[in-house]
C-alpha cells in the first residue's frame, strides 16, 4: 500500500481522563512486559506461537474497551492464549489492572491501531476472533471507519483456522444488520444461529462487560453474532 493511500481512522479519542497512579504505573512497568513487538509489520512477521509457547490456540479480541472480556477469558482459559488491541490508553490501563490482579500470564496487548497487527499475524493463527461493541460510528460519511468492512472479514477469513468462530457483538441496529450484510458476502463464513435465541441471548462463555450493562439500563438490546469459518 501506497505512503499516500488514505487508511481512514477507526477510532475516536484516544484518552479520556487522567490515569489513576496504580494505572499509570502499570503502563510504565507492566505493558513494556505484555506488549508485542511491532519493529517488523510485515504480514506474517508475528508468531502467535513464540508469544504463547504452551497455549493450544490463539484468540484475539478487537477493541477489548475496559478490559473485563478478555481478563474473564484468559483466567477461565488458562491454556489459551489472548491477544488483546487497544487504542484507547484508559481501556489499556483499565486491562493492565485485571492482569494485575488476576496474575494472569497469558495476555499479549497491543495498544494502537488493529490494523498493522492484523496484517502481521499469520495464516490460520487464531482460533477466535471477538470484535465487542465496536463503535458504530452512526453517520453514514464515517461509515468507511466502521472495523466490520469487507477488508475485516477478508483478514478474518485469512486468519481463522476452518471451525474457528469470528464473535460479533452491537447494541445498535443499523450496526447489527450492517455486520450480517457484509457477512452474507464474506462466503468464507457461516452465521450460527438456527433460532433467535441463538442471537437474542448471550451464550454462556461470553462474560457481560460493562458497556453491555449500559446498553441494557438505556434500553438497547444487544446482538450476539457468531459466525464460523468454513
Amino acid at each position: 500500500m501506497s505512503d499516500k493511500t488514505y487508511i481512514p481512522r477507526l477510532y475516536g479519542r484516544q484518552i479520556d481522563k487522567p490515569l489513576k497512579p496504580r494505572q499509570a504505573q502499570l503502563m510504565e512497568t507492566l505493558l513494556p512486559r505484555l506488549a508485542i513487538p511491532m519493529e517488523e509489520p510485515a504480514k506474517g512477521a508475528i508468531d502467535p506461537q513464540e508469544l504463547f509457547p504452551q497455549a493450544e490456540e490463539i484468540h484475539l479480541e478487537v477493541g477489548f474497551g475496559g478490559g473485563e472480556h478478555l481478563a474473564w477469558q484468559a483466567a477461565h482459559n488458562p491454556k489459551i492464549g489472548f491477544i488483546g488491541a487497544e487504542p484507547f490508553v484508559n481501556g489499556v490501563a483499565k486491562l493492565l489492572v485485571h492482569v494485575d490482579e488476576g496474575r494472569q500470564e497469558n495476555i499479549r496487548i497491543h495498544h494502537g491501531d488493529v490494523r498493522p497487527l492484523i496484517e502481521a499475524l499469520p495464516d490460520a493463527s487464531l482460533a477466535r476472533i471477538y470484535v465487542l461493541h465496536p463503535d458504530p460510528w452512526p453517520k453514514k460519511r464515517h461509515h468507511k471507519r466502521r472495523m466490520i468492512s469487507p477488508w475485516f472479514f477478508a483478514q478474518a477469513a485469512r486468519l481463522l483456522k476452518s471451525g474457528g468462530e469470528l464473535r460479533v457483538a452491537s447494541d445498535i441496529r443499523d450496526y447489527i444488520r450492517w455486520t450480517l450484510m457484509h457477512a452474507q458476502q464474506a462466503s468464507e463464513f457461516e452465521w450460527t444461529a438456527t433460532c433467535a435465541a441463538d442471537w437474542k441471548k448471550r451464550p454462556g462463555d461470553w462474560p457481560q462487560t460493562r458497556y453491555e450493562a449500559k446498553s441494557l439500563r438505556e434500553g438497547r438490546t444487544p446482538a450476539y453474532l457468531v459466525f464460523r469459518r468454513k
